[in-house]
């Protein structure tokens, strides 16, 4: 049995059984079991800086990644997650596979499915695809991406840099800026940050922002110094050309003029603003380096090292749940 580091064993006897068989969406939770989620991530954070980092939480269990698109820090950070809780993982390669020959999701699933995995992690361009994927299997699945739909994970993530970066989330101002039409990670963000008390701004052209985002409880602004003026948290966005139809934004040096974050902009946010990011970052197109690299506002490499801890975090609860039945 692996020893754990001091005060991490006292974080795990607060393990809590998922609320639910999969974690598909934000929503699938309440601010009780965020918050358990977020504590039991912060002991994490302090396993993974420790020379051994391996727990058996996972011992037996087999865990595995089905990216249908292309991912670095999500599947590396649900990998890595997956061993250091000792879990055996596998990580499969559509492109590679029956499935670029034609076979279907719902084939997929029933294929994946009588190898008796424990958990599923899926990344899909399309909406729903997580959904689809969990009516047909009898293991977890997890969410890691779905079209424009969620990132669920990806939110938690983003919430645990924030509340150590200030102690809270409850009353923090946070603007989610540049392409919120696309981003699967700004709804699963509104969601979690609204249910935690947080004030939400989106923050982006029109033809970027989605047309049902007033019935969001959010402020809009359509400039960007204005949108993030007095604010806590900055996150900004990629934007996400490869799914676009058409023409939705001016050329990339007229957006990063207008919408780019640089020091300029950014002296209009609060005086202890935090700069974010979930990745990969279009340099000079939606922020500028000389912000992205500043350790003394940034926390996007803070988010990275979260990733991995808010992972271990769902998979242990998770992991409790299928203990339990």
């Amino acid at each position: 049995m692996t020893v754990s580091p001091p005060g991490l064993s006292e974080v795990l006897g607060r393990t809590f059984p998922f609320p639910r068989r999969h974690f598909l969406s934000i929503q699938d939770l309440n601010p009780v079991e965020v918050t358990g989620l977020l504590d039991l991530a912060d002991g994490f954070v302090s396993l993974n800086r420790q020379t051994s980092k391996k727990l058996d939480l996972l011992k037996g269990r087999t865990l595995m990644n089905l990216f249908f698109e292309n991912s670095t820090r999500t599947q590396s950070s649900f990998e890595l997650a997956g061993k250091r809780l000792g879990a055996d993982t596998v990580n499969m390669s559509p492109r590679s596979s029956s499935i670029s020959k034609g076979e279907t999701l719902i084939d997929t699933a029933v294929t994946l499915n009588a190898m008796q995995p424990d958990i599923l992690i899926i990344r899909h361009a399309a909406s729903g695809a997580a959904s689809l994927l969990a009516q047909k299997v009898s293991c977890s699945v997890i969410n890691a991406g779905d079209g424009q739909h969620e990132h669920p994970t990806q939110a938690l993530l983003d919430a645990l840099s924030m509340r150590r970066a200030f102690g809270r989330i409850a009353g923090l101002r946070v603007a989610i800026c540049g392409d919120v039409l696309h981003s699967r990670v700004a709804r699963s963000n509104v969601g979690l940050l609204q249910m935690m008390g947080a004030e939400v701004r989106l923050v982006g052209p029109p033809t970027l922002m989605p047309a049902e985002a007033g019935r969001w409880g959010v402020s809009i602004f359509h400039d960007l110094r204005e949108g993030i003026t007095g604010c806590d948290v900055v996150m900004m966005l990629r934007l996400q050309l490869e799914r676009m139809d058409g023409v939705m934004a001016p050329s990339q040096r007229e957006y990063f003029r207008f919408w780019g974050l640089d020091r300029e902009k950014l002296a209009c946010a609060g005086p202890h603003v935090r700069v974010m990011h979930p990745g990969p970052m279009n340099r000079g197109v939606e922020i500028d380096s000389d912000v992205a690299d500043d350790l003394n506002v940034s926390l996007i490499q803070d988010q990275v090292e979260m990733g991995v801890a808010a992972r271990m975090a769902v998979l242990a609860a998770l992991a409790a749940r299928l203990d339990n039945n």
